[in-house]
């Protein structure tokens, strides 16, 4: 039933509006801040303690809500939680809304909004950056964020699903994201200090659980785009650079719409390509788009081998 599950929650999510208030998520970042304040110690064994308890307790907790929902009320209980689990780890909105503002405020020439908004959504100081940069930072962070925010939480939600687990996956996923982008801010900030043992556990662990969605939505969009330009975007980065994650995806988002990108604040050389244009906007949303339907008939093939099997 995950076809079922994704599909409502996809629906449910393009409907609500972008709040920075959710309780959910507000409850989620106390668990985090509570489970740094009181696990990590300053070393490795501790750091990866911290890690464990922030991110696998809340995934096998709902874990444990799936599988009692199954067993005592049925398989339409268990797909509701399902549902109600990817509506809050999904977030399409959390880029295309500033997608969006962007994109108007460029089409309307005024780059000075644009420069104004993608600093708001990056924190991050781009006033020195010609229009053609603004374009590509803007298609570079919306490409991965789309990655982050529901191919990479498809992908770990479809493959323990798959086994039984419920919406597991997507909680694992999402949180393994959250939790190092969230404690090196706050240690930046000076808010919560935080080791350098738990910094190094959180990312080592996100980098290995982004690598086969990150492959996976190289794959999608390699599919939905020019598939060998974007094959050999990915062959000729991952030697270069170590197969990270994010330039893997942005090599293959280069290929195949045929862009010049290079990833966000990365040294090395820009893919090949053309020049970001206000016009390539459009292309990658199809893109992102196209991407989401093949996810979708993916998901309903699975689901409808899995009946009749």
């Amino acid at each position: 039933m995950s076809f079922i599950s994704v599909l409502i929650a996809l629906l449910l999510e393009q409907a609500r509006p972008l709040s920075r208030g959710n309780p959910v998520h507000a409850g989620l970042r106390a668990w985090v801040r509570w489970s740094s304040r009181n696990f990590d110690a300053g070393n490795s064994l501790h750091g990866w303690l911290a890690w464990g308890v922030a991110v696998v307790g809340p995934s096998l907790l709902s874990l444990a809500i799936f599988l009692l929902l199954d067993a005592f009320l049925g398989w339409p209980a268990a797909v509701l939680w399902s549902v109600a689990v990817l509506y809050t780890t999904l977030g399409f909105r959390q880029f295309s809304f500033h997608f969006t503002q962007i994109r108007d405020a460029l089409a309307d020439g005024e780059e000075d909004r644009a420069r104004e908004l993608l600093a708001n959504w990056q924190q991050t100081d781009v006033s020195e950056l010609p229009r053609s940069e603004i374009v590509r930072h803007v298609i570079e962070h919306s490409v991965l964020s789309a990655h982050r925010h529901v191919f990479g939480v498809l992908a770990w939600f479809s493959v323990l699903a798959a086994f039984g687990l419920g919406p597991a996956g997507a909680v694992l996923y999402r949180l393994s994201e959250f939790v190092p982008r969230y404690w090196q801010h706050k240690s930046k900030a000076q808010h919560q200090p935080i080791s350098d043992a738990l910094q190094q556990s959180a990312a080592q662990a996100w980098t290995l659980i982004d690598w086969v969605p990150s492959r996976i939505t190289a794959i999608s969009f390699a599919v939905v785009g020019s598939f060998e330009e974007a094959i050999d975007g990915w062959r000729n980065y991952e030697p270069r650079f170590g197969g990270d994650n994010d330039g893997i995806v942005l090599a293959a988002t280069a290929g195949a719409v045929n862009i010049r990108l290079q990833g966000t604040d990365r040294p090395g050389e820009a893919y090949s390509g053309q020049v970001p244009e206000l016009a390539h906007l459009a292309v990658v949303v199809g893109l992102v788009w196209r991407t989401v339907v093949l996810w979708m008939v993916l998901l309903a093939l699975l689901t409808l081998a899995r009946l009749l099997g």
